[in-house]
């Protein structure tokens, strides 16, 4: 992709102007000599910035990625008939098993530290390639490197120790290499799409409808440029036409009908040179048949039997569709509709790319067109696809923020990649973006990668020491709970929502009355679902909340309920009619209570 040769280019670029490609650009697009190393150069500062941006504290999903990767090394891999981390039996599949297997391996061998600089290696290599396919679409190292960084930025909390790093880096690539395919014809880029959609559909398969969904683009702009060829309107009319010159008898007439007739050919050869000359120097929009996209249709569904290449089954076919039915999607914060005044970077690049396309003379592909605005639907519908726009877009505004400029000066560009290589001026880059790493892993030197206000980490050493976990009936808040199964301890609910969804707990076994745990849980948190109630049908027998939620001043109050352990930000309550001869302790209660107990 990189470094061709300038006949080769120039080559390229004449294929490139008979289908319609070129973007508002000189006939001979500039291609720096310096390639090699403003990529490198490129590489270097997006590596650095990424890991300076990577966070220390892991997030409560990274936690149980561990423990069900613990589980799949020592059990293997295959869907449960109940879940082996919750208390309540429910069905469970491994939504991302080869993710959470990889990072037990990681943690195992290196612990958090492992997998906070596993973090710092994804985004960076996240950051290469949106570096990549925006210089693949842009033919500029400045423009592109500089929207990377700012994409990463917009990315910035959806960056952390979880299966969608790796899945953005996929989309990434299969972007790139639809692009590829498309324009070569290579049956690597082939066969490099096909692996992507089996690795998905093992690292993380609820995304993997999305990846037919990136493909809708460059099938629509083909189907439409098929359909616009056929002159349907007139093939119609012709036909009508063609009926009523045999069904009419007056010679007179059938002779006005043949002349209609030869009218529409005529009509049909002036529409085939206003299309030629439309695709040729277009107004806003580039459109292009390349017939190319009848064998990426072919490689569409080669790729989509790859779900199939997954030891959970149907998994990856169901686990979406399951998931949107489910009722996590109103509840989860990342799940929720965007407001713009919640993601400015977000709203900015919306911004610039309108303002290029509505103010100047820049034009667009029509694919780039849909992936644009099917992805600000998408990102407004969750925020969390906010992420997926930033991997996506920005090539789409490289290339178009660089034609404007090589619109106005075709040279501004060329000098300033050339200043960036000169030693001296690579030094002076690499040595700012060292500058903002270092300042910002000082301020997360004394960082927890277990943040102890929000995670019960010494209340959990005490549940082990001191009660049977095994035997007990733990209530807990959901974004904890990921850390407590953790540690072994049986869970009420964590962070795997979809498993606490209707879709996969509504047995009659589970809950009687039909209800859910997902909303149970946010109904006793708010107070509308009475915890004595909840309690008595779930039969909890503990319950560990945090110190200053009503419910754990509520439980202080109630006489039916005993405070047994107190230290921290962290409360653990015992329901004094379950406790049937201290059952559940392992160590003497009296004991651990004077020494746990203290406000």
């Amino acid at each position: 992709m990189f470094g061709r040769k300038k006949e080769d280019r120039q080559s390229g670029d004449e294929k490139d102007e008979k289908r319609g490609f070129h973007i508002n650009l000189k006939k001979e697009i500039y291609m720096p000599k310096i390639t090699i190393p403003i990529f490198l150069l490129a590489c270097i500062c997006i590596a650095i910035y990424c890991t300076g941006i990577a966070p220390k504290s892991l997030q409560n999903d990274t936690f149980y990625t561990v423990a069900v990767g613990k589980y799949i090394s020592q059990n293997g891999i295959k869907n449960l008939d109940r879940d082996p981390f919750s208390w309540h039996n429910l069905p469970y599949v491994f939504p991302h098993w080869l993710y959470d297997f990889m990072m037990y391996i990681i943690y195992d061998t290196s612990g958090f530290f492992g997998i906070y600089v596993s973090t710092m290696v994804f985004a960076s290599i996240l950051g290469i390639v949106i570096f990549t396919l925006s210089y693949k679409k842009s033919k500029d190292g400045v423009i592109s490197t500089a929207l990377t960084i700012f994409a990463i930025y917009t990315m910035r909390d959806f960056i952390a120790a979880r299966s969608q790093l790796v899945t953005f880096i996929l989309f990434g690539l299969e972007i790139l290499w639809i692009e590829d395919f498309l324009e070569t014809r290579k049956k690597r880029y082939a066969i490099g799409l096909v692996l992507i959609a089996l690795a998905i559909a093992n690292l993380h398969c609820a995304v993997f409808p999305f990846y037919f969904i990136l493909y809708m683009p460059y099938v629509a702009e083909f189907l439409l440029e098929v359909l616009a060829d056929l002159d349907i309107d007139i093939f119609v009319y012709k036909a009508i036409l063609s009926v009523r010159y045999h069904l009419e008898k007056n010679e007179e007439k059938k002779e006005l009908i043949a002349q209609k007739k030869n009218k529409l050919v005529k009509v049909r050869q002036n529409e085939i040179i206003k299309r030629k000359e439309r695709r040729e120097n277009p107004y806003k929009i580039v459109t292009a048949k390349n017939y190319v996209v009848v064998l990426l249709i072919i490689v569409m569904v080669i790729a989509g039997f790859m779900g199939l290449l997954n030891p959970t089954g149907d998994t990856a076919y169901t686990y979406l569709y399951k998931t949107m039915k489910g009722n996590t999607t109103n509840s989860i914060n990342e799940h929720l509709p965007l407001t713009l005044m919640d993601a400015k970077p977000f709203a900015i690049m919306i911004i610039m790319l309108m303002s290029v396309l509505a103010f100047t003379k820049t034009k667009i592909k029509l694919h780039d067109l849909f992936l644009f605005i099917g992805l600000i639907y998408m990102s407004f519908k969750s925020r969390r696809q906010v992420a997926l726009f930033a991997v996506i877009c920005t090539p789409i505004l490289a290339e178009l923020i660089t034609s404007y400029i090589k619109s106005i000066d075709t040279k501004l560009l060329k000098k300033i990649t050339e200043i960036a290589c000169t030693i001296s001026g690579a030094i002076i880059i690499i040595c700012c973006f060292t500058l903002y790493t270092t300042d910002e892993l000082k301020d997360k030197k004394n960082e927890n990668y277990v943040n102890t206000r929000d995670y019960p980490v010494a209340a959990s050493i005490w549940i082990n020491e001191n009660l049977d976990v095994n035997k007990i009936r733990l209530y807990n808040e959901y974004n904890y709970g990921s850390y407590l199964l953790m540690q072994g301890i049986p869970v009420f609910i964590d962070s795997r929502a979809d498993l606490y969804s209707p879709e996969f707990n509504t047995e009659p076994e589970i809950r009687p009355d039909g209800n859910d745990i997902f909303t149970d849980v946010i109904r006793i948190d708010d107070l509308q679902y009475d915890y004595k109630d909840a309690f008595k049908d779930y039969g909890v027998t503990h319950i560990i909340l945090h110190s200053k939620v009503k419910l754990a001043l509520m439980l202080e109050k109630d006489p039916n309920y005993e405070l047994i352990y107190y230290r921290g930000n962290f409360k653990i309550f015992e329901k004094k009619d379950a406790v049937n001869n201290g059952v559940y302790w392992i160590t003497d209660k009296e004991t651990v209570i004077k020494e746990s107990v203290s406000k």
